[in-house]
């Protein structure tokens, strides 16, 4: 197997290409969550919808340093979502090689859920 950072993975004869990912956010895997999200990956950019928290628990700076992050090691430039404002959608970017500039130089820990 190759590097986990990697959106791709070969085994054998076969790449794996990780173009979607289902983020929840749980300390344990297998407890009741109290956020979702999908994330699809395309070219360089990463594209966040459905991203849903319970009515109690917003969705904080912390969860947003965790999603660029991840991006970010997975190799995307940028993260696009869209949000309503005064009842209109808008296109929202993250520019995350700016956002690398501001962050901590220490590398991401990955933990593998089995």
């Amino acid at each position: 197997m190759t590097d986990l950072t990697s959106r791709f993975i070969k085994l054998e004869n076969w790449i794996f290409e990780i173009k979607s990912v289902r983020a929840i956010r749980v300390e344990d895997y297998g407890q009741p969550y109290d956020a979702i999200a999908n994330i699809q990956f395309n070219g360089e950019t990463a594209f966040l919808d459905g991203l849903i928290t319970r009515e109690s628990d917003d969705f904080s700076r912390e969860d947003y340093e965790v999603f660029c992050r991840m991006c970010r090691t997975l190799g995307m430039k940028q993260i696009q979502f869209d949000r309503f404002k005064n009842n209109k959608p808008q296109v929202n970017t993250i520019d995350l090689t700016t956002e690398a500039k501001n962050e901590s130089k220490a590398k991401p820990q990955l933990k593998l859920v089995r």
